[in-house]
């Protein structure tokens, strides 16, 4: 139940305090007073939908707290790790930079954490309701919430989902002769691009590792050309290795004169060899060099076209592969995964049924229960009726059942039934929607309603009715009602009259 609203800077609202009592509780007071300034605050501080235009002008922000009694055993408390306790305090704090603070008992929460909790707590039945009861879309919905279908659409939408996983497959594979021929040609190409490449995963990594290397490459470079040339020469002079090999060679010749010049030969000549050693080392260098920048360059240029990872580029090559063989298999693949789709099918026929059923079990308690409803409300003659029709479409189904569902009514004796929203007058909608609301509102858990302006265009004999209607919830369930009309304020337990300041 909602015990206690606090608002500050919600439109032409500075700061207000209201203590709702249990019953009734009515909102009257001239048109532009405020009175659904309170409602729109209850409804941000639920976490629905609001704007930063909701903030007073001059404020920097808005604020609205609300505190809630008899909330223990709340799914959402103890889902969210929130200790139940005798009071649950809201808040929410709208910023001129579009930015909200939402708490729940102090904690921080998110706009969609509160508004899960706001479903939880209160529901709140404004004007646009009656639009929907116009709208044959939403029959089904409220058809669905009066019967408490959830498991079994639950379980339908489990198999028409896999049933429209089937299709999407076999839609991929159905293409026809030109197109298959291309996407073969491309795929062709580029599995042996990426096979050629010969990749190894953490390949690009190891490299990056030695990028080091090759960002001082230019210097590395001039050093072991300049070592070269030193050892082996270039084209205009001969290196110290040519030069120990001269050496070697005219030492060799009178070596054997003294016993010195053979010591000076066998030096020059472990010198000479491993200053060849050097060169060769200094060539091996050089092209690992060029190896090393022509692999990331390779892997370079496939990253742009295949991922940004070797990781990445051989999952698109597997992927690549498999869709080759999907394709240049189709025919076998479709086949069989027809075999599936006609047993998926089936499946999801079999649970729409289902469904249907329930729906129409629910349909008719619905019927009742609105009749008894209308006939409280001052409308005895009034018939009401939920029609069934089959889905359109070669399936016959889609991610609602196999059911289009519209309301039927007949305003007087002898008149067909025929669509609502072709025959009901205003009156008549506020008071079929009323009746509808009462009957979800008996079963969904909810204690504490607020209806908005929903007797609009109802006056004498049947105002009297619906506030007697909205009295007798009253005594179940806490509710708000905004209202212009006499009849319903007077039968309030708790009265509220806004006036401007």
């Amino acid at each position: 139940m909602l015990s206690l609203l606090h608002i500050e800077n919600i439109a032409v609202i500075e700061r207000a305090d209201i203590q709702f009592d249990p019953g009734f509780n009515a909102l009257t007071g001239e048109t532009g007073a405020g009175k659904s300034i309170v409602i729109d605050a209850i409804s941000a501080v639920l976490g629905e939908r609001t704007s930063r235009e909701l903030i007073r002008t001059g404020a920097k922000s808005a604020l609205v707290n609300a505190v809630f009694t008899g909330v223990s055993g709340l799914g959402w408390l103890e889902e969210n790790g929130v200790p139940a306790g005798e009071e649950l305090l809201l808040q929410r704090e709208i910023q001129g930079d579009g930015r909200n603070i939402c708490r729940v008992d102090g904690r921080l929460v998110t706009v969609a954490q509160l508004r899960e909790l706001g479903r939880q707590l209160l529901n709140i039945h404004g004007q646009h309701d009656g639009q929907q009861l116009l709208d044959p879309a939403c029959h089904l919905g409220y058809l669905d919430r009066s019967g408490h279908t959830e498991g079994e659409l639950a379980s339908f939408r489990e198999a028409y989902g896999a049933l429209a996983e089937l299709r999407r497959k076999i839609g991929e594979l159905e293409m026809d002769e030109a197109e298959r021929s291309r996407r073969v040609d491309t795929l062709t190409f580029q599995i042996g691009e990426l096979e050629r490449a010969d990749l190894k995963p953490g390949e690009d990594r190891e490299l990056d590792g030695r990028r080091q290397l090759l960002r001082s490459a230019g210097k590395l470079m001039d050093a072991v050309q300049t070592a070269q040339y030193a050892l082996s020469g270039d084209e205009d002079g001969r290196g110290a290795a040519d030069l120990l090999a001269e050496a070697e060679g005219a030492v060799q010749g009178v070596a054997r004169y003294s016993d010195r010049l053979s010591q000076l030969q066998e030096k020059l000549s472990q010198l000479r060899c491993e200053a060849d050693d050097a060169v060769e080392l200094l060539r091996d260098l050089e092209e690992e060099l060029d190896e090393l920048e022509g692999r990331l360059d390779t892997i370079y240029r496939l990253k742009k076209k295949y991922g940004s990872t070797v990781e990445e580029m051989l999952d698109y090559l597997e992927r690549s592969r498999q869709e080759l063989d999907q394709i240049q298999y189709a025919d076998d693949t479709i086949a069989r995964l027809s075999q599936k789709l006609e047993k998926a099918r089936e499946e999801a026929a079999r649970r729409a049924g289902v469904l249907s059923q329930a729906r129409r079990r629910a349909a008719e308690a619905l019927q009742t229960r609105v009749q008894e409803e209308l006939r409280q409300l001052d409308m005895p003659k009034v018939r009401f009726q939920v029609e069934f029709a089959p889905k359109e479409g070669a399936w016959g189904l889609d991610e609602t059942g196999g059911d289009e569902v519209q309301f039927l009514m007949s305003a007087n004796v002898g008149e067909a039934l025929k669509p609502i929203q072709k025959v009901a007058s205003g009156g008549e909608l506020a008071r079929i929607m009323l009746a509808l609301k009462n009957v979800l509102a008996e079963d969904d858990g909810i204690d504490s309603l607020v209806f908005d302006e929903v007797d609009t265009g109802v006056s004498g004999r049947a105002a009297q009715k619906v506030a007697e209607k909205m009295a007798q919830v009253a005594r179940k369930k806490q509710v708000r009602c905004v209202t212009h009309l006499p009849q319903i304020a007077a039968m309030a337990d708790t009265h509220f009259s806004v006036e401007k300041g």
